[in-house]
């Protein structure tokens, strides 16, 4: 069976690797970025660059997004020259982004409406480093047929497809999953600046925790850089992680779920990114947390 061709819209932090997977596994992909240059190098590895995203989608089956956020995602599908502009019946759109769940929905059924092709969300876990590596964690929304003929295409990226339900399903599951993320890592950062206020070598925290029910992926990555102050190069940035949180605070009114933990985690966030931080590595958090030293 011909595999199909695939275009990537989103050469960021996360799509630059994941093309790289996709392109390392054999398949032909066209790639298109807002920031030209970007997406030049990915040329070198093999991808076709498009002037367009009507020329992306003109040549590939299946379209995949890796966007910032909800609004990016509508402006690149249903702005002037989109997708839905030159999509055709038969395709599939595969929006890897964080999105808010209602409005996936809304874009769903607007896509098949004005060209035919099919939404499957599946938003990503597991970071820069999970996309390299392509053990990221995948969380469905969409028909059962679409996430079948996908799972092909996701098997580089990931360690573990899960289809969750119908379509925004997949970005339901991905603020669930944000939520413990947000909560954690605010929480971590008083931990470290306790420890450190109380004489104790916050170096040593992750040795000690290790394997106990206190140990987590967020635990493991932002104790460390917490403790050495070590805040350049991250890996994702504070202003991802709020827009996450208020999507969770969002879905949590439309289903009147209380979610408290989740609000007071969000807030102290905006006001680290009021300061000045919202580019910055979640791990500056801690700084919030420090005494002034005299």
């Amino acid at each position: 069976m011909t595999q199909p061709r695939l275009g990537f819209i989103g050469i960021g932090l996360m799509g630059d690797p994941m093309t790289r997977r996709l392109l390392e596994a054999g398949f032909a992909v066209t790639v298109w970025n807002r920031t030209a240059a970007k997406a030049e190098p990915l040329h070198e590895a093999g991808a076709t660059l498009a002037g367009s995203i009507g020329e992306l989608v003109a040549g590939v089956e299946v379209v995949m997004l890796c966007l910032a956020n909800t609004a990016v995602v509508e402006e690149v599908v249903f702005g002037e020259g989109g997708v839905a502009a030159h999509g055709r019946r038969g395709q599939r759109l595969v929006d890897l982004s964080s999105s808010d769940p209602t409005a996936t929905r809304a874009f769903a059924e607007r896509l098949e409406e004005e060209c035919g092709m099919r939404w499957v969300d599946a938003p990503v876990s597991g970071g820069v480093a999970g996309a390299e590596a392509g053990s990221l964690a995948v969380m469905c929304g969409g028909a059962e047929a679409d996430v079948a003929a996908v799972r092909p295409l996701l098997a580089p990226l990931s360690a573990r497809v899960t289809h969750m339900g119908p379509v925004g399903a997949g970005q339901v599951t991905k603020v669930c999953n944000q939520m413990i993320v947000g909560c954690q890592a605010a929480a971590i950062a008083e931990m470290v600046a306790l420890a450190e206020a109380s004489g104790v070598d916050a170096s040593r925290l992750t040795e000690a925790l290790a394997g106990g029910f206190a140990d987590s992926k967020p635990f493991q990555i932002l104790t460390p850089r917490m403790a050495a102050s070590k805040f350049d190069s991250p890996a994702w940035h504070l202003r991802t992680l709020l827009k996450d949180l208020d999507l969770a605070l969002a879905q949590s009114q439309r289903a009147g779920s209380a979610t408290p933990m989740s609000g007071l985690a969000a807030q102290l966030m905006r006001a680290h990114v009021n300061h000045g931080h919202a580019e910055h590595d979640p791990a500056t958090l801690v700084e919030a947390y420090r005494r002034i030293k005299d």
